[in-house]
């Protein structure tokens, strides 16, 4: 079941009313795990064993690691919980990809191999779901807080539908506790939860789908060299329809949330007007970059011992964040760019001993100092805004291999992009490229406005007629754009 359709609609109201009658709330945290299975059944069925199997394991797991003593058992638990929880997901997710490069290097070295290939579905969110109860089992290892008591508020805190399927990646001690005691939204949560909840399905409906995602699709399937304003124009769509799609989801996801009384992290903040990479990934998809930071990176040695090693975790951590969004080494590739742009950034910041957001603290005083001097060079090249756009810039490249389905794809477009092709095909048509344009224009500037701002302080301050103007019209798109119900791009993650 997706958000954007009308079935999830009848099940949010019929949700909505169930919450808000006089039932006891262990009665109501029971209609919420049964409502979590039916969103996640309403996809395929049989996969809901997968997710009783997680959490029952996990769940028991959990409390014996917490009150093992005997360092080998303990060990022994975490493994048993490892190979649950990382088994399953390798078998579904890489099982194929493990097996065609199998094949390939037996090939390589002359023995003829070519097994029948295995039918494998992937299950939608898995690798949210399973990172989910991952933190969990190694939360209990290192008893970095108690295990839940109750098995019912661990399935829920597991299954609880707004986040099941992409996100955000909530941890035990965001959510659990609050199962413990009633939970129900009153007039202004329900109202802010709404106008999150229209403006979340407008990003995905409306923008996402209704305007970047055909020419997006047009670019990265064509198999012919590009114009490069064409190549261009085909990656900064999907650059704005991949951000409207996971943002208007985690915007969704805690509208939802929050109707029922119920509080989930944040998961972005104005991503492209990000100074710097580190500074991204505290704004794109925050709930996983946390996660690969507290449970790979640090563990890993983080940045304690030394430079060098500092670097490689960054690459490991990265190049293994490219790999859970999917399995094919275009993915590898993307987070290994991302990795070496971190790098990068943190080897200028050991040179300057400072952050590169603190590189051009006291901008005006440098403006006035570049104009004093005559040196506008200076000025431009170390404001903010240039480095938000060149971060941009170079985020766009990176989604080259995020987005094209093999490295012929990739390289073509790249290509595209960077020279002059003789006899480049001209796929986009003007209007689409002035939309497109408009579209990405106007996503740069909310962003640059916004990037240390959030939506519902911004409306609460606004006149009510203001408010309600922007939410009609959002709905209004909403209706005359509801023919698209495609799934959101990270459900396949």
């Amino acid at each position: 079941m997706v958000f954007n359709s009308l079935t999830f609609v009848v099940f949010f109201v019929i949700m909505l009313v169930l919450h808000n009658l006089p039932f006891s709330w262990k009665a109501k945290k029971t209609n919420l795990l049964l409502a979590s299975y039916l969103f996640y059944a309403a996809w395929n069925p049989p996969f809901i064993l997968l997710l009783w199997m997680s959490t029952v394991i996990d769940f028991f797991v959990g409390k014996a690691l917490y009150a093992q003593q005997n360092p080998y058992k303990k060990k022994l638990l975490l493994v048993v919980s490892l190979i649950g929880n990382l088994g399953m997901l390798c078998f579904f997710k890489y099982g194929s990809f493990l097996l065609d490069n199998f094949v390939l290097l037996t090939n390589a070295i002359g023995i003829d191999f070519h097994p029948a290939r295995p039918n494998i579905i992937l299950p939608a969110g898995i690798s949210f779901y399973t990172f989910t109860t991952l933190c969990y089992t190694i939360d209990m290892y290192k008893q970095r807080s108690e295990p839940v008591k109750s098995l019912l508020d661990f399935s829920l805190f597991v299954t609880f539908f707004p986040h099941l399927v992409a996100g955000p990646i909530v941890r035990p001690e965001q959510l659990v506790p609050q199962f413990e005691t009633p939970r129900k939204a009153n007039q202004t949560q329900l109202l802010q939860g709404l106008f999150l909840l229209s403006l979340g399905l407008f990003m995905k409906v409306v923008l996402a789908d209704g305007m970047l995602a055909s020419p997006a699709d047009t670019v990265f399937g064509s198999h012919a060299p590009l114009a490069t304003l064409d190549a261009w124009m085909g990656v900064l769509a999907f650059s704005g329809q991949i951000f409207f799609d996971f943002a208007g989801y985690s915007t969704c996801a805690i509208a939802v949330a929050m109707t029922l009384g119920f509080v989930l992290p944040e998961n972005f903040k104005y991503p492209y007007a990000a100074i710097g990479f580190s500074d991204f990934w505290k704004r794109w998809h925050i709930t996983l970059s946390a996660w690969l930071r507290d449970y790979l990176y640090i563990p890993l040695g983080g940045n304690r011992h030394g430079k060098f090693r500092t670097y490689i975790n960054l690459m490991i951590t990265m190049l293994l964040g490219g790999l859970w969004h999917g399995a094919n080494w275009t993915f590898v590739v993307w987070g290994g760019l991302h990795g070496l742009l971190l790098a990068v950034e943190k080897m200028i910041q050991d040179h300057y001993k400072t952050p590169v957001a603190k590189l051009i603290k006291g901008r005006r005083l440098v403006v006035a100092q570049g104009l004093a001097s005559g040196s506008l060079l200076q000025t431009v090249f170390t404001s903010k805004l240039f480095l938000a756009l060149l971060t941009f810039f170079l985020v766009n490249v990176t989604w080259v291999f995020f987005r094209s389905p093999d490295f012929t794809t990739a390289w073509r477009l790249l290509t595209s992009m960077f020279t002059e092709v003789k006899g480049g095909a001209f796929v986009l048509g003007t209007l689409t490229m002035i939309k497109i344009a408009v579209i990405i224009a106007l996503m740069l500037v909310s962003h640059w406005i916004m990037r240390n701002r959030r939506v519902l302080p911004v409306a609460r301050v606004m006149s009510w007629w203001v408010v309600g103007v922007v939410w009609a019209v959002m709905v209004i798109l909403l209706i005359l754009s509801q023919e698209s119900s495609s799934s959101f791009i990270y459900f396949q993650f």
